[in-house]
């Protein structure tokens, strides 16, 4: 639960250092990587999605629990360090992925960051996110840097390529220097209930991987029942994904609470099952601050406080981060910016 302070803010706004918001280094790992465990068709049968109770169960997220002052500003910045910045557009260049990774090692302006007393807590976004063909750009970019860059794969973002294109994709990516791999899984494999056929080509992609993170994006707005998703969510994770992600980001339906209440409830139960932590990312749609907020805070009370760390917790985001700023600007300032003040790239 997320305790609220009723005492009177402190008149500086120098207050955020004192909150201890811990940005984890990028490398840091302090769990077990998922394995994965043998295809077992009796972990899944019996699994069953009650929407509209899951429906009502994600609604009372926004209601039931809010930050203000401070402690917004303080989970703010937490979601930025959760952040993939991320450019996945068919105009993209080399300057374009080179502002995307300025403005990753330097998210917030620096003035907004004194004022908040961060400017020496070294904050970053979790990882840049691009296609393949411009990972070297975003590689040489982040050199001197702990910010991991990830790719999407796979023939993203349908996936509708041969298993061996997919393969030979990620392995050229993984060469390129990409040490986050996002795949997309064919959905035709989830519609026609072939969970052994999902479980082999997954199996097949994370040995592809080799060392490198690979976040499985299952495509939920293509899927047509939450019981679905959570049978492909269950089944990514016993093939070894190391997270799962909603969306491409493409889809004309993306992340929404309900699907990440089932994911995570997914991954909650894969934890009790075998021990190993699967990450989350929601992709998609998310583009304001307390939409931000309301994951953070379902992942908080769903799965705890590791789940609000960057090596299990992410956010597909590209317009989110200006958002962020302005909202921290406008807790130092006390007014609202226009949004060309904080532009992504």
């Amino acid at each position: 639960m997320i305790k609220h302070n009723k005492r009177k803010s402190f008149k500086s706004v120098k207050m955020i250092k004192n909150k201890k918001v811990k940005m984890e280094s990028h490398s840091a790992t302090q769990h077990l990587r998922n394995d994965g465990i043998p295809f077992d068709a009796s972990l899944i049968e019996s699994i069953q999605i009650n929407r509209s109770a899951v429906e009502r169960r994600a609604a009372t997220i926004s209601t039931r629990r809010t930050v203000k002052k401070q402690w917004q500003a303080a989970w703010l910045l937490k979601a930025i360090s959760c952040m993939d910045l991320t450019t996945l557009a068919g105009d993209d260049t080399r300057g374009n992925v080179l502002r995307l990774c300025a403005k990753a090692k330097s998210p917030v302006r620096k003035d907004i960051l004194e004022a908040l007393g961060m400017d020496k807590a070294g904050i970053t976004t979790g990882a840049v996110c691009v296609y393949h063909n411009l990972i070297p750009y975003a590689v040489e970019a982040l050199s001197d840097t702990n910010i991991p860059v990830a790719a999407v794969s796979t023939g993203f973002p349908a996936g509708q390529i041969e298993l061996e294109d997919k393969l030979t994709e990620i392995r050229k990516s993984v060469a390129a220097g990409a040490k986050e791999i996002d795949i997309v899984i064919s959905r035709a494999l989830v519609l026609n209930s072939d969970w052994k056929g999902l479980y082999d080509e997954v199996a097949a992609c994370r040995k592809a991987c080799g060392d490198a993170h690979m976040k499985t994006i299952l495509a939920t707005g293509e899927i047509p029942t939450l019981t679905k998703v959570a049978k492909a969510s269950m089944v990514s994770m016993m093939a070894g994904s190391d997270s799962i992600k909603t969306s491409t980001g493409k889809e004309s339906v993306n992340a929404t609470l309900p699907v990440t209440l089932v994911m995570v409830r997914m991954i909650r139960e894969y934890l009790e099952l075998t021990g190993y932590k699967v990450g989350y990312k929601p992709a998609g749609g998310i583009a304001k601050a307390k939409d931000a907020l309301n994951y953070l805070f379902i992942m908080k009370e769903e799965l705890g406080n590791d789940w609000l760390q960057p090596d299990l917790f992410r956010f597909g985001a590209s317009s989110l981060l200006g958002d962020i700023e302005r909202q921290l600007e406008h807790f130092v300032t006390g007014s609202y910016s226009a949004s060309f003040r904080h532009p992504m790239a």
